[in-house]
């Protein structure tokens, strides 16, 4: 039997339209997210710049109020532990640029080391015209002559530098040894230069151990008492009054001093 063919219907389908409104929503809300993601940043920047503008201040105020009375100069010392100074901006900054009167920068230890920021540090100031010194830090074991030689090599001084500064922290084997290697190098590089070296030490070395040895020099005092009562004494003429105060425009905390001197 041959077995009828039937004709299937043809079916005409109406095409699909697309939903134009989901991708519209969809593009709106990305939209949205990105500007709320702008405007979170652009507060961030202003807050951010307020803050820092607010912490800039606190700093120059701590600075005033914590600077001692009745002194005739006030100044900085420095080395590369502070970083990388941009002095001209430092100086250019109030009250900053009327009391900084001088800077003593770290020239070299031992008797190879040399600061990594010594030179930087001496041509921006010479450039700036303000007064500077140098200052060595002893090795109290080792033979002081070779110290004195390569200080001198280096801190290549001018007529109108700031005496040189020997300072001294370390203990050494005895207190005979400490004070045999500090005269050396103060005597020699006062013979070399034609000027007499100023000591730095602290309050604690200075009336245990100096306080009655190198009678004819100079003393510079760290410490960060109120009012310590070796000030009095004539021979010091500077006084390192904190470690820890912060300057805007250097990334670590500063050595701060007063001087009995006007520069």
């Amino acid at each position: 039997m041959n077995a009828v063919k039937r004709k299937t219907p043809t079916v005409k389908r109406t095409p699909a339209k697309r939903s134009f409104s989901k991708k519209k929503k969809k593009s709106n809300k990305t939209l949205y997210i990105i500007l709320g993601v702008v405007f979170v940043i652009l507060v961030g920047i202003v807050l951010f710049t307020q803050e820092e503008k607010v912490t800039e201040e606190e700093k120059i105020e701590k600075l005033l109020v914590n600077l001692p009375k009745g002194y005739q100069s006030s100044g900085m010392d420095v080395s590369h532990h502070q970083g990388s100074i941009q002095w001209d901006k430092i100086l250019n900054q109030s009250p900053l640029d009327t009391l900084i009167d001088f800077v003593y920068c770290k020239a070299t230890e031992g008797a190879t080391h040399v600061d990594t920021q010594w030179e930087s540090n001496r041509h921006q100031l010479n450039e700036l015209g303000v007064r500077n010194g140098a200052y060595h830090f002893l090795n109290a074991n080792s033979y002081s002559i070779p110290q004195a030689k390569h200080f001198l090599a280096i801190w290549k001084h001018r007529e109108i530098d700031l005496p040189p500064v020997l300072d001294v922290e370390q203990e050494a084997e005895s207190d005979e040894v400490l004070i045999n290697n500090m005269y050396d190098w103060l005597e020699y590089v006062e013979r070399k230069s034609g000027l007499r070296p100023i000591i730095y030490t602290s309050y604690s070395f200075y009336t245990k151990k100096f306080k009655n040895e190198f009678k004819d020099y100079q003393f510079w005092i760290a410490s960060y008492d109120k009012d310590p009562k070796a000030l009095n004494d004539p021979r010091i003429v500077h006084w390192q009054f904190t470690d820890n105060l912060e300057i805007p425009g250097i990334s670590e905390k500063v050595d701060f001093n007063v001087s009995k001197r006007r520069f």
